[in-house]
């Protein structure tokens, strides 16, 4: 979950929160206040140590994370606070939970900078001599355009969607120079910053970016990504008010029932020029490939998955070769329904609207099979998932 600032908190809101989580099989990342400052500017942690007792006093498994955006914190309160100071509040958090035995081994995810702009970067520096090897992973945070302008050709522009390749290796940089291997999470992500943008980022349209972002940062070895948010901020969430499932939501679901942690590399008949990470067969087609879910019942072993962005307004055609060509395909292919396009809340899955059974049963996501040797044909402006059965890829055979 996102870190978010609480001014007042009680013991009974902590409570629904851990339920809510526990019942829905997720893991708390609780985020704590660091504008709470002394006047040294140190963090003033006074109100930190009874609610780690409390939650420990309940046998409350929670990670912990301090502050959000501390590049932001002069706008929010007055008051710069540098890497270096970060670095020490949070070894101060690290030096607390080790007192508590519940979380004397807890998980510490930090700083949570945003955009790596220089200012950022030389921030996260700071941290990460001072703090680098008291986290146990780095995050940071990711958003593409300004919500307040954005417009539905933004979400389709190829050089906005490569800026995220470009801030994976400024972090990865700085990370790699101090403590190098560290795990690093993509710690809050959505298509626009400014709370969203109606009608735009909870569409079909917001898709694009937010695929991308999963298959790029994948790619480059980001081991968590966050969406921001699953409900109720902005226009960036997964469901609406209603509770009903947006486009997004669909594309996620698919995302974790098919697509395994494990990346495979891809190799493009044709091409002229090395690609980027993330940027196969020219810039508006881009082509992931991992093992397919192990979790996934309906798989064997050694299935592949490839996930396809089609940024075209025309249709591409993909032939597979090699081992690939005698397979059979299932395909997932996701697009508008309705008469809004690209805009539309709704979406269609191999040209079934997906909506909800009844308040707590999802639909089937019932694949097309297609025959051995079949061209995959991707529609223009498109998102598809295409499983490879049975092709007993040795990569994939085995965790």
């Amino acid at each position: 979950m996102q870190a978010f600032f609480f001014v007042f908190f009680p013991a009974r809101s902590l409570d629904k929160l851990y339920n809510f989580v526990d019942c829905s099989g997720l893991h708390l990342i609780f985020g704590l206040n660091a504008l709470r400052r002394k006047p040294d500017n140190t963090w003033n942690s006074s109100n930190v140590l009874s609610l780690l007792k409390y939650s420990a006093s309940k046998k409350y498994n929670i990670s912990w994370e301090l502050g959000n955006e501390p590049n932001n914190y002069r706008a929010l309160n007055g008051r710069t606070v540098n890497g270096s100071q970060l670095g020490k509040d949070y070894i101060q958090l690290r030096s607390m939970l080790q007192s508590i035995r519940t979380y004397s081994r807890a998980n510490l995810y930090g700083p949570n900078i945003g955009r790596p702009r220089k200012n950022v970067i030389a921030l996260l520096d700071g941290f990460m001599k001072v703090a680098g090897n008291t986290v146990d992973a780095i995050t940071w945070q990711h958003y593409y355009i300004d919500g307040r302008v954005a417009k539905v050709m933004d979400f389709m522009k190829t050089r906005l969607l490569d800026t995220l390749s470009d801030q994976i290796g400024k972090i990865q940089k700085v990370v790699n120079t101090y403590t190098p291997g560290k795990k690093i999470w993509l710690g809050g992500v959505g298509t626009a910053w400014a709370r969203g943008t109606n009608n735009l980022s909870d569409t079909y349209a917001a898709g694009f970016l937010w695929l991308n972002t999963l298959g790029m940062s994948a790619n480059q070895g980001i081991h968590v990504v966050i969406r921001h948010s699953f409900f109720a901020h902005g226009y960036n969430h997964l469901v609406d008010q209603n509770f009903n499932p947006l486009p997004d939501y669909w594309l996620s679901l698919l995302y974790k029932r098919l697509v395994g942690p494990k990346v495979l590399a891809i190799h493009v008949a044709g091409l002229q020029r090395k690609p980027r990470p993330g940027r196969v067969i020219r810039d508006k087609l881009r082509i992931y490939a991992h093992c397919t879910s192990y979790q996934n019942i309906n798989y064997v072993r050694g299935s592949i998955t490839l996930y396809i962005i089609n940024l075209h307004r025309s249709r591409k055609k993909i032939k597979l070769t090699g081992t690939l060509r005698d397979k059979i395909v299932h395909q997932y292919l996701l697009q508008p329904f309705g008469s809004e396009g690209l805009q539309s809340k709704s979406v269609q899955l191999n040209g079934q609207p997906l909506v909800m059974v009844d308040d707590e049963t999802l639909p089937e996501l019932k694949p097309r099979a297609l025959r051995p040797g079949r061209t995959l044909v991707i529609p223009p402006l498109t998102i598809g998932f295409y499983v490879i059965k049975n092709v007993n890829a040795v990569a994939c055979r085995y965790r």
